[in-house]
């Protein structure tokens, strides 16, 4: 997991920045004389803000890190003055969880904004937060920002070098048939049940249930995934206690020691999350352990009920899957549907660059092909999973995997061959790319047919722009022919339902 290929150091930066953007942070509340109740949820306030804001372009995320109080202050004041009222808090995080989940129909904006909300509803409950707290909270929270901004955009922007890639755009639908509304009513009644069974376990921790509950469903779209990000999380949260135990617990929360661990378990979160939500997990039980011996609290005790809370967050969310579940065929196929329409249009405009079109740039849609890739990939996880029974499929969904990781080398290559400018047309290379449109629309029925343009010179067959072009042309026919297999095999789960 730690040798992992990190091309740029990326990972390395953000995490080092995260580290620095939350140490000042929880610096600054303390330098002007705030609680620790107040330096904790600036803390929070920081992390969330680093780790959930990841709009496409800088200016778009300095603006939703601004529109992160406009969330989380309502929901601060709401949480501290219902803090008395159980029945009436209870629900008001109901209707939280609702908003914050179906705003993620609005993109990246929508899904940091509806998390910090939910977030800051999860710190009242954390830190026991008053209203008499509540100017003080405001006050961590807006300085945290303020750190979080400085660092982020100031200090060390490392978006502006190294963009970061643009999240494909959610599955449509209208009501129901569209996934956000579909998971927003899944994530209530999930946190609902988690609610319920987590107050019955504990009257002072129930809180841990409902967030799990609440992080089972973020970033993930059928049935499956859901699933197994909930068994990810509880194998997660029995190292993290394990790790707490042999680590928090001795130190008894002396403050420069647990200042330090804190420190590396922000970078250990920010380092492994793209990578596993497992390790993620174990950082954040590691963190909260910590955090439990800077308030004074923690005990052996305080752990095994931490695991008995996640236990329940993961049940009350195979509860929520089963109302309205999407079920991970449906996900699957719906983005191996993009991802196949994308190599198709990729395919096109290469050609039509290769003909000697210069506004013709196969390079966007080659970066978009990998996204919607990585979202295959994430679908596809719960048939490739080790402990997944299902061997037949198992192994049809590895297949599927491979010959899509094929298509997106072939695709590489072409895009890089049009980008030469020595490179032309070759007669050949039309029919070719005829040849790969048949082969998606076998799999894809035509929806918007773009047909390469025809070639107004003929290269000689020995150049070798259009020999490397038709390739990775030929590469790409193969896998899309070899694609069918696999797809069409099983008549429970085609592509595309028959006409």
């Amino acid at each position: 997991m730690f040798v992992a290929p990190d091309p740029g150091k990326v990972r390395l930066r953000v995490s080092s920045r995260a580290v620095l953007g939350v140490g000042l942070a929880v610096a600054a509340a303390e330098l002007a004389g705030l609680s620790l109740t107040a330096s904790l949820t600036g803390g929070l306030a920081a992390l969330l803000a680093l780790f959930t804001v990841g709009d496409p372009t800088v200016r778009r995320q300095a603006l939703t890190t601004a529109l992160l109080p406009v969330a989380g202050f309502p929901v601060l004041a709401l949480a501290t003055a219902l803090h008395g009222a159980p029945l009436l808090r209870d629900a008001s995080w109901l209707l939280v969880v609702f908003a914050g989940v179906y705003a993620r129909r609005w993109g990246p904006r929508g899904h940091a904004l509806g998390i910090f909300a939910f977030m800051m509803f999860f710190v009242t409950q954390f830190l026991h937060a008053l209203p008499a707290q509540l100017p003080e909270l405001y006050a961590a929270v807006t300085l945290a920002l303020l750190v979080v901004g400085a660092v982020r955009f100031v200090a060390w922007s490392i978006e502006r070098r190294v963009p970061p890639p643009a999240a494909p755009a959610p599955l449509p639908g209208r009501g129901l048939a569209r996934p956000t509304t579909r998971q927003a009513f899944q994530a209530t009644a999930a946190c609902a049940v988690a609610l319920a069974a987590g107050q019955v376990i504990s009257h002072d921790r129930w809180y841990w249930a409902v967030g799990t509950a609440w992080w089972i469903f973020v970033n993930t779209a059928s049935r499956g995934e859901t699933l197994v990000r909930g068994f990810r999380r509880v194998v997660g949260t029995v190292t993290g206690i394990a790790a707490g135990l042999l680590v928090a617990i001795p130190l008894a929360g002396a403050p420069a020691p647990t200042a330090a661990l804190v420190a590396v378990c922000v970078f250990g979160i920010f380092y492994t999350a793209p990578l596993s939500y497992s390790w993620m997990m174990f950082f954040v039980t590691v963190m909260a352990g910590l955090l439990y011996g800077l308030l004074g609290v923690l005990h052996p005790g305080l752990l095994l009920l931490r695991f008995e809370e996640t236990a329940v967050g993961v049940l009350g969310a195979a509860v929520g899957v089963a109302l309205l579940p999407v079920t991970t065929h449906a996900a699957t196929n719906a983005w191996i549907e993009r991802a196949v329409t994308c190599v198709h249009e990729c395919t096109t405009v290469a050609a039509r660059r290769l003909a000697g079109d210069p506004a013709a740039d196969p390079a966007p849609l080659a970066a978009e092909l990998e996204l919607l890739l990585g979202r295959a990939r994430i679908t596809l996880a719960p048939l490739t999973h080790p402990l997944s029974p299902l061997r037949a499929r198992k192994a049809r969904a590895r297949h599927v995997l491979a010959l899509l990781d094929d298509c997106a080398r072939e695709i590489r290559g072409l895009s890089a061959v049009a980008a030469d400018p020595d490179a032309s047309h070759d007669a050949r290379l039309a029919a070719a790319s005829w040849r790969v449109e048949s082969a998606v629309h076998a799999l894809v029925p035509p929806v918007r047919p773009v047909r390469p343009a025809s070639p107004d010179s003929a290269l000689p067959s020995h150049h070798p722009g259009a020999e490397a072009a038709l390739g990775h042309l030929y590469g790409l026919e193969r896998a899309l022919v070899d694609l069918a297999t696999p797809l069409r095999s099983a008549p429970d789960a085609p592509l595309v339902p028959a006409a």
